[in-house]
């Protein structure tokens, strides 16, 4: 008897272990069945029905009810919230955002400043993009350590864009207006391809992305797919991105001019990398009057807002395209017959 009591309490010692062990691996999310970052938005839910997804930083979002207090670390972000109806939730935006025009008034941050800021504001949301995080890690560990929710969206590439929308729709409670928003967007895009489709002579275009190097763009790159879109062919179509999931390629001024006679349209994207302005300023450039689309003056300054950015107004930027280059089969915006 003496024996059995020691033997009887051991035994229920390690029913009880393994009983709390069950129970702790019932509490923990299957991993294999969480949403992974490039799937559909729509495509999972929480064990308790909580829309969810995964963001571009790998982390598990749940959206118990919609934001409404988001400072925005990327302009980007800013342009596609106002774009689906959600603008009145955002409260801060980065220093450079200035579209729409009603994001004047709103107070700016920095991610290369003092989190103390955002803390302060109170949002119930902060979003971002990867770089934002992999550039300032500090600076958001210290938000999130403030109980600030922290999530990371960006598309990269066209292919991406639809998920990236639906995902800010899902956040701010707009998903209705983010599937209408893109169903427009993805019809005039088609009405742009039909128009240019039935033009037999396609024009050669080269894309100057950086006048330092005389750069140009990857071949899934926005700009490249634009191209595409408006009906032209891109100049020099097989090149890789400098960096991975970057848009800018590597080509230079000796190699441009190889192909100098073969190019019916010159593009220039204007923005913080370029700031050359005028066709004059291209002609004086050195061996830059062999090209034939600079003597001629078949030369197009772009905005890189429009062509190389992922917003609404990328349509915009093609329908811009698109005109330059086929005339005649002018693309009618918005409102217009």
């Amino acid at each position: 008897m003496r024996h059995f009591l020691p033997l009887a309490f051991l035994f229920l010692l390690l029913l009880f272990f393994q009983l709390s062990c069950r129970e702790r691996q019932a509490g923990k999310q299957d991993s294999s069945s969480q949403p992974e970052a490039g799937n559909p938005t729509e495509a999972s839910t929480s064990r308790h029905d909580t829309p969810s997804f995964k963001d571009n930083d790998n982390a598990i979002v749940l959206i118990e009810k919609p934001f409404t207090r988001i400072i925005c670390l990327y302009s980007a972000h800013v342009e596609n919230l106002f774009a689906i109806g959600a603008g009145s939730a955002v409260i801060g935006i980065p220093r450079e955002s200035d579209y729409p025009p009603e994001v004047v008034s709103l107070q700016k941050f920095d991610y290369n400043g003092d989190p103390e800021y955002v803390i302060a504001a109170e949002p119930d949301l902060v979003l971002i993009r990867p770089f934002v995080r992999r550039n300032s890690p500090d600076y958001i560990a210290e938000i999130e350590k403030a109980g600030i929710p922290v999530v990371s969206l960006y598309p990269g590439s066209f292919e991406d864009f639809d998920t990236y929308i639906l995902r800010l729709g899902m956040l701010t409670g707009k998903l209705p207006e983010a599937e209408e928003k893109l169903a427009v967007f993805h019809r005039e895009l088609a009405e742009i391809q039909e128009r240019v489709d039935s033009v037999q002579e396609k024009k050669v275009v080269f894309f100057e992305a950086t006048e330092n190097e005389i750069r140009t763009v990857a071949s899934d790159s926005l700009p490249a797919k634009a191209i595409g879109f408006a009906g032209g062919i891109n100049a020099v179509p097989s090149l890789s991105p400098i960096s991975p999931g970057g848009s800018i390629a590597r080509f230079g001024t000796e190699a441009l001019l190889s192909i100098a006679d073969n190019i019916d349209v010159y593009v220039v994207q204007q923005g913080a990398m370029n700031r050359t302005a005028t066709i004059e300023a291209l002609r004086v450039r050195p061996g830059f009057s062999a090209v034939r689309a600079v003597q001629e003056g078949q030369v197009l300054f772009v905005s890189e807002k429009l062509i190389s950015s992922v917003t609404f107004r990328y349509l915009d930027g093609v329908r811009i395209l698109a005109e330059f280059l086929y005339p005649d089969n002018a693309i009618p915006r918005a409102g217009r017959p």
